[in-house]
């Protein structure tokens, strides 16, 4: 074990907002961090990014193998880690379960690696249990993705962490003179795009002098189809592609916004969802176990997957209602505050990696020995 600063070799997606969050986070508070990564991006405050390319199908990962205990081999030898953090229990978490480094090895499930990807084949449920149990320590960012790891039977702890929303950065502003509709999810098929512009499209019949307008922030490959579908619901004029933008601009968005929709087929917690909770707005959320953890009549309207009426009916009470959603929305801002800031969310991370590694971390409360790893 080195001594000085705690070094954590990062299994993640350097291109991932995700991944540098969390990166940013570990070493604000004094640690050293390498990221191996399947594509290339810029990780702020990470040492080194390395790019393994494994190809774009899924056993690529497993043909990739041989180059990440290479790497990381020589990495026990150049840097020293002290934990091995793998984020994605199907990817990266298998190469950190696999890289056969002596150190604890962390997963984080992201949620669809365990709520989605494992029903599509029994080799990717194989994969999942593997690197479950090849971890000393288990994280997670929703209760039901919790109750389905325990599924497989771990032997490592399993804790609730989210991600988190930067309560100093995402806080109520002043919203637009118009009503404003806001959707920060990836273009997707998971997250139902083409619903909200659905349920839009029928507001806007309901409540033709509205004024409103809806703001797709997010990107992703459907963005042809969606473009086709506004163009032909005439709705050029009132709803906004924004595509991928940086938290500055995300802010901006959600803070001129009435309400923030997410309605995704499947899904652990939604940093975008804490997000615009923190800003002090209502939510319409799908009606997934994740959504219901954070979301209740006091807060915004849970609605059935995949249905538009239900959508639209939601949009009509905010924009009907404006007291009642600035009401919610004040009630959200306070439950973030309490439950569910970055900084608390990533103390308690911080606390688990001294549990890990307690003589090198600054500020961590000591804990009992490593884990022993396994080979």
């Amino acid at each position: 074990m080195s001594k000085g600063p705690a070094r954590i070799l990062f299994f993640a997606d350097a291109a991932s907002v995700h991944t540098r969050r969390w990166v940013a986070a570990v070493v604000e508070r004094g640690a050293e961090a390498i990221v191996i990564s399947r594509q290339a991006g810029e990780v702020p405050g990470a040492r080194q990014v390395i790019v393994i390319e494994p190809g774009l199908d899924k056993l690529g990962w497993f043909r990739a193998l041989p180059e990440v205990r290479r790497q990381a081999r020589r990495l026990m030898a150049d840097f020293k880690p002290d934990l091995v953090h793998g984020h994605y229990g199907t990817s990266y978490g298998l190469w950190a379960a696999a890289c056969g480094l002596s150190v604890p090895k962390v997963l984080t499930a992201w949620g669809s690696d365990i709520l989605v990807t494992p029903r599509e084949s029994r080799l990717m449920r194989l994969v999942v249990g593997w690197s479950l149990r090849h971890a000393d320590l288990i994280t997670a960012d929703s209760f039901d993705v919790v109750k389905e790891i325990s599924g497989y039977h771990p032997s490592a702890p399993v804790h609730q962490i989210l991600w988190g929303a930067d309560t100093d950065k995402f806080c109520p502003g002043t919203p637009a003179s118009d009503f404003e509709v806001v959707s920060l999810r990836s273009w997707e098929p998971n997250y139902n795009i083409d619903l909200i512009i659905e349920a839009f499209a029928r507001f806007v019949s309901l409540r033709p002098h509205s004024q409103a307008r809806l703001h797709l922030l997010g990107g992703g490959p459907m963005e042809p189809a969606l473009q086709e579908r506004v163009t032909s619901l005439r709705l050029l004029q009132q709803v906004r592609f924004h595509g991928r933008v940086g938290d500055q601009a995300m802010v901006d968005a959600i803070q001129r916004a009435r309400v923030s929709v997410s309605v995704p087929t499947s899904d652990a917690t939604s940093v975008s969802v804490l997000e615009s909770m923190a800003c002090g707005l209502p939510i319409i959320a799908s009606d997934l176990p994740a959504n219901r953890q954070w979301i209740d009549e006091r807060g915004g309207w849970i609605t059935p997957v995949r249905d538009v009426a239900a959508v639209a009916d939601a949009l009509v009470s905010a924009h009907d209602h404006p007291q009642q959603a600035q009401a919610m929305g004040l009630h959200n801002r306070e439950r973030i505050e309490h439950e569910a800031s970055r900084r608390g969310q990533m103390d308690r991370m911080w606390q688990l990696y001294a549990q890990m590694i307690k003589p090198n971390l600054k500020g961590g409360k000591p804990g009992g020995a490593a884990p022993r790893p396994r080979p």
